[in-house]
């Protein structure tokens, strides 16, 4: 087996676009190494970097807080499990908002479509007036609200 992989073959492995990983490489995500022909070749080690890039992506994390939470990992070994769960605490509270806006999106979304009516009296989006906007601007009623 190879120690490196070249870009065809990472996309193969991770399942990204070779156009994606060589803009992953120029925002300083991802590293590769260059060949006398000036090839990129990457670490096997890369496979892993690409995965979290990509889960962080579709849980909403954006490319430059990737790159900051990546650029802390240590560059001349291969991170821990210590390391990983440094990283990861730090979007904790903000995916477990997420993962409550998620759900009661989904139940009041189930609620307010399932049952028939669809009655403004009862509808939990419902804002008569627009009296809401002095809170901001977007759904106000579906954004995590502070617990009394």
């Amino acid at each position: 087996m190879h120690e490196s992989l070249t870009i065809g073959q990472l996309a193969a492995r991770s399942g990204v676009a070779p156009s994606a990983l060589r803009y992953y490489e120029r925002l300083g995500l991802i590293r590769a190494d260059r060949t006398g022909g000036n090839q990129r070749r990457y670490a096997r080690a890369e496979l892993r970097r690409v995965a979290f890039i990509r889960i962080s992506q579709q849980v909403g994390v954006s490319l430059e807080e990737i790159r900051e939470a990546l650029d802390s990992l240590p560059a001349s070994r291969t991170p821990s499990p210590a390391d990983w769960a440094a990283l990861s605490s730090r979007w904790r509270d903000r995916l477990n908002q997420k993962i409550d806006m998620m759900s009661r999106l989904r139940d009041d979304l189930t609620g307010c479509i399932g049952c028939g009516c669809l009655s403004l009296q009862r509808c939990t989006l419902y804002n008569p007036d627009d009296t809401l906007a002095a809170e901001g601007p977007g759904a106000q009623l579906m954004r995590a609200r502070p617990t009394d």
